[in-house]
């Protein structure tokens, strides 16, 4: 009996020694899968709030300008062609006046047998048929034209109050920012060099579908919207595969909602101190690339090394507090509208 205890105890023995040596040898500074980035619940809303209603401004300013650019095209098209029938038109009234009712009806009283008063009286017809068609035309262009301008100047207004709405949300960040410390301009981080992605489906106005945490997290047990799904997708076909959570359980900000991705500058994990080196510029790629490709793919906010980019605002300082993942220089952060 002792010595089967003993067989046992030795047993246990090699397993504690194993477990202390895995540990001993495990990478320094290595961090938790799901990096602690210090949520503020406060500010994450507030800069949600704030970058989204600068997307969504700024979605609706381009539509806007859009529509006037294809206006102004009306209008010179139907201004152009009115132009056109001036002679026509001009002619026409010219005719109504020399002619008039009652040389009109001399003309069909001075016939000379019925066949000739009948073919007077067809011509006649003709005539008023094919002027009616060319006062009908010229009318409904200078309608078109005249519809097409105020239709312009609607979208000037349009335009005007989303630019207002725009000013309006990037003050909301610069004061969410201020509030701890960041919100000064920054170099930021921008490459013309960066691939671009295939674009994300949009509605048919230009505006981005409402979605929810519906497709599984390549990445974790959890859900991703579809948008986040296709944005993580396209950086790993673009070169960008380097270690990355998405999907975690928070209690504030946008990846309990799947639709954010924490994404290591590492290749294996998070670890505990700023990125260098190779790391380091890494990071810059992958920060430049999701602000390039920001509008294709409904870019939110993207936080990497103590700076921040929003759509309308740029690259600002983000000055929280506390260790690598807290300032983001272990890992680039994107938040999906």
């Amino acid at each position: 009996m002792a010595a089967v205890f003993q067989r046992r105890f030795n047993t246990v023995l090699v397993l504690l020694l194993a477990a202390c040596a895995l540990l001993l040898v495990a990478p320094t500074g290595a961090a938790l899968a799901d990096p602690d980035e210090g949520d503020d619940k406060t500010l994450r809303s507030a800069l949600e709030s704030a970058a989204k209603g600068q997307a969504t401004a700024m979605q609706k300013l381009t539509a806007s300008k859009k529509r006037a650019v294809q206006l102004q095209t009306t209008v010179k098209q139907a201004e152009a062609g009115a132009k056109a029938m001036q002679t026509q038109v001009a002619e026409l009234a010219t005719r109504s006046y020399q002619l008039g009712r009652p040389r009109t009806m001399s003309m069909l009283l001075d016939s000379t047998s019925p066949d000739i008063f009948l073919e007077r009286i067809e011509r006649l017809d003709m005539m008023a048929q094919l002027d009616a068609q060319l006062l009908t035309r010229y009318q409904g262009t200078l309608g078109r034209a005249r519809a097409a301008k105020a239709a312009i100047d609607k979208e000037v207004r349009e335009q005007t109050k989303q630019v207002a709405a725009l000013t309006k949300k990037k003050k909301e960040a610069e004061l969410a920012l201020a509030s701890v410390g960041g919100g000064s301009v920054s170099g930021g981080f921008v490459s013309a060099n960066s691939p671009l992605a295939n674009p994300a489906p949009r509605n048919s106005d230009g505006s981005w579908p409402d979605e929810s945490c519906t497709v599984n997290d390549p990445t974790s047990s959890g859900c991703l919207t579809p948008r986040t799904v296709h944005a993580y997708q396209e950086a790993k076909s673009d070169g960008f595969r380097r270690y990355t959570v998405c999907w975690s359980e928070r209690s504030s900000g946008e990846h309990p909602k799947g639709r954010a991705c924490d994404m290591s500058s590492n290749e294996t994990t998070y670890k505990n101190s700023a990125a260098t080196g190779d790391d380091k510029a890494y990071g810059d790629r992958l920060a430049a690339y999701f602000v390039k490709n920001a509008n294709r793919l409904g870019v939110m906010y993207v936080i990497w090394y103590r700076e921040i980019w929003m759509p309308g605002t740029g690259w600002k300082s983000y000055s929280a507090s506390g260790g690598p993942s807290a300032v983001h220089t272990n890992h680039v952060h994107v938040s999906m509208l």
